[in-house]
């Protein structure tokens, strides 16, 4: 009979700091699909919350996902900035900036925090790439 090594992995819930991981994680998606602004501020509350009590699996994912969001709210000030420089939103252009920005860039942002939950919710750690934090562990 083999003896089973016990895996850390087998109960990631218990892992210290995955519950806020997970809702650090949840928020950022809630922020950029359902209630932008809303979600950024619980976001943000838990952030100044615990940004330095909390263990390093939950500060992990707190940074990536404030500077993630950060990110998409500059991203879409600049969309709205080239949509009027280009003409305004009553010019032919219009369209063309914004698909490009939903294609391009929230699809990408909702892929990271995607990506970032699945992480948490395996209690690990998760860099967003180009505009992640770096992580201190």
């Amino acid at each position: 009979m083999i003896a089973k090594h016990p895996d850390p992995i087998d109960k990631p819930e218990s892992a210290p700091g995955f519950g806020l991981a997970v809702a650090a994680e949840s928020l950022y998606l809630i922020n950029l699909m359902i209630a932008p602004g809303l979600a950024f501020a619980a976001l943000l509350a838990l952030w100044f919350k615990h940004r330095r009590t909390a263990p390093a699996l939950a500060r992990a994912h707190l940074a990536q996902t404030v500077a993630g969001s950060i990110w998409a709210g500059v991203l879409l000030v600049g969309a709205n900035l080239a949509i009027i420089l280009l003409g305004g939103y009553d010019a032919p252009y219009t369209w063309v900036v914004v698909i490009l920005y939903f294609v391009t860039c929230h699809a990408t942002l909702i892929c990271f925090g995607a990506i970032g939950l699945a992480r948490a919710l395996s209690a690990q750690t998760y860099r967003y790439p180009l505009i992640g934090r770096r992580i201190d562990d």
